[in-house]
């Protein structure tokens, strides 16, 4: 099994080293939501918007990592940090959160939008 990736795995950019040591949120590149390193983010329609937590957990979270917040990372802005049925932090965007998928091998994939009309790329 494999562990869930994290932002600093995924996105070692995303770090910022200005003092604060938190990571930065995503950005919108080319209509949709990306890690730093250009990976897109996803969103799950069972997640309840605002309920600070996932229920992508166990085998899906296999599928869809969650794009995990480290240690010390704050929320800011529309971006919040959700806690894990494991106790990890995730980050969310506009209360939903934030997932990789374990198809998209290359920065810019889109394998996973729509899939079984659950799974959808964050636009803004």
């Amino acid at each position: 099994m494999s562990k869930p990736l994290t932002f600093k795995a995924l996105a070692a950019t995303l770090l910022l080293t200005a003092g604060v040591g938190h990571a930065a949120p995503p950005a919108i590149t080319n209509g949709v939501m990306a890690a730093s390193n250009g990976m897109t983010l996803y969103t799950f329609d069972k997640d309840a918007a605002n309920s600070g937590k996932s229920v992508c957990n166990g085998p899906c979270a296999t599928l869809w990592p969650p794009a995990l917040a480290m240690p010390g990372d704050q929320p800011a802005g529309a971006y919040s940090i959700v806690t894990r049925d494991d106790g990890a932090k995730q980050w969310a965007y506009k209360g939903k959160p934030l997932y990789f998928y374990q198809a998209d091998q290359k920065a810019g994939e889109r394998n996973g939008d729509n899939f079984k009309d659950v799974w959808h790329v964050v636009k803004d």
